[in-house]
């Protein structure tokens, strides 16, 4: 067999790769959304009531948050696990090939999902550091 014949009948059996992009689907989108909504409601009860005490925004109805504390456990494991499924899409999954010129072709969608998955990540720490950095900012 010819060195051409042999090139052609692997161009036939195996197709160029295609160039990979990020393509957010919807359930990347589903998991970025129920970080960030786990690490708001986790962070409800403890760094809520403090930002809007000092954006100064005050009233009784502040201190019925802290009644959320003890569910609090429920909102990190339920936020750690919407923020590790969205990681693993978003980083660890294979890409899908992508016309060019589609949606999926401009880089800007998925850099705005792993911003916001980063975000509630940032959020669900300051959630969990919250109890141990509190004495120092109230001394």
């Amino acid at each position: 067999m010819s060195e051409t014949t042999k090139n052609r009948v692997t161009a036939e059996v195996m197709p160029a790769p295609r160039e990979q992009t990020e393509r957010p689907t919807g359930r990347e989108k589903l998991f970025a959304a129920g970080g960030i909504f786990g690490a708001l409601a986790a962070s409800a009860c403890c760094i809520l009531p403090l930002v809007l005490f000092s954006l100064g925004i005050g009233g009784a109805w502040i201190g019925n948050l802290t009644a959320l504390y003890p569910y609090k456990p429920y909102f990190v494991t339920i936020a750690l696990l919407f923020l590790a499924g969205g990681f693993y899409i978003a980083y660890r999954k294979p890409k899908m090939a992508c016309e060019p010129g589609s949606h999926c072709a401009t880089p800007a969608s998925g850099r705005i999902l792993k911003i916001s998955l980063w975000s509630a990540a940032l959020l669900v720490s300051a959630a969990l550091a919250f109890p141990y950095v509190v004495p120092y900012l109230l001394d």
